[in-house]
């Protein structure tokens, strides 16, 4: 277990020092299978996509959980370690939170809109500055839980197959769990999958950015009273801490294509301005530390699995 704690924190900083591969990543391949698939199971129902959300996300974990058990202390280090880099987003999400900073600072407004696409999936071409900021600090805030806090925490309990699995989830829901005639029925299961294994990361997040944030109390009171109302119950609870920690008001009319979306209001601050994103940026990491932290003690405090036992002959 204390090799599990030792991976997770040298996947952490070779995170923080080489953040995403700009080509080759695992994930990009993981989604390239998917799509394919996703082309050969595809049905209008919610039975074919729990098969497709199966296979691919059982294709992940059984082989990860088989090649962990074989594994001595030093190679599972290693394996933790470049399981846990490949797995986590938190510096690629903070330089592209720093891109769309620097466009809006320089008044480049239609280069922030395209910069900020890259980290949401909403509509952006009819966003003004208050809504480029917006949805930036939404992004910093959700995928911090998604793409950091969550895998740590399933890294913690589960190690490889929670590493691999959970991100496989994610990426699955990025992909087919939106609202749309085509995957309303067929991505469900993703969906939902993703919405259980997104649960104590997004709890843990809020947690976090309630206790490192700069108002305790507001995160705390915006996390219980705005949480609820939001449409998705992991985004909604970080969405609103974060809100609350910075003194912002988040929420509001988001698109998706032609679909509008009433967001509830999170928070009672005033609208995001430019260099909130850099204090956004700030809570962000702060979260991501304070996750490992308590990921690695979890993982240390696990007691080992005992070999098994020889038949006595």
């Amino acid at each position: 277990m204390r090799a599990r704690a030792l991976g997770l924190l040298l996947g952490y900083a070779a995170d923080l020092v080489w953040a995403d591969p700009a080509r080759h990543h695992p994930v990009a391949w993981f989604g390239t299978a998917a799509s394919r698939l996703e082309q050969r199971l595809w049905r209008d129902q919610r039975r074919a996509g729990a098969a497709y959300a199966a296979v691919l996300v059982g294709g992940v974990v059984l082989p990860a959980a088989a090649l962990e058990r074989r594994l001595g202390p030093g190679p599972r280090v290693a394996t933790t370690a470049v399981a846990t880099w490949v797995v986590l987003g938190g510096t690629s999400l903070d330089r592209e939170a720093a891109a769309v900073r620097d466009r809006l600072a320089a008044g480049d407004l239609p280069g922030a809109r395209a910069q900020v696409g890259r980290i949401v999936g909403r509509a952006t071409a009819g966003l003004d500055g208050a809504g480029v900021a917006r949805a930036a600090v939404e992004s910093v805030a959700e995928n911090t839980s998604d793409a950091v806090v969550g895998s740590l925490v399933w890294g913690a309990a589960l190690g490889l197959p929670g590493l691999l699995g959970h991100r496989a989830a994610n990426t699955l829901d990025a992909m087919v769990g939106h609202r749309t005639p085509r995957h309303g029925r067929f991505g469900w299961a993703a969906a939902r999958l993703d919405d259980v294994l997104g649960l104590p990361g997004s709890r843990l997040a809020a947690g976090l950015a309630a206790a490192l944030g700069p108002d305790p109390r507001g995160a705390v009171r915006a996390w219980r009273r705005d949480a609820p109302a939001h449409p998705s119950p992991n985004a909604g609870p970080v969405e609103a801490a974060f809100a609350g920690a910075l003194g912002l008001m988040l929420g509001g009319p988001t698109t998706y294509g032609a679909r509008t979306e009433l967001r509830p209001r999170l928070g009672e601050g005033r609208p995001p301005e430019p260099a909130d994103l850099d204090r956004a940026r700030r809570l962000a990491a702060r979260v991501g530390a304070g996750s490992l932290a308590l990921s690695m003690l979890l993982a240390a405090a696990r007691p080992a699995p005992r070999p098994p036992r020889r038949p006595r002959r």
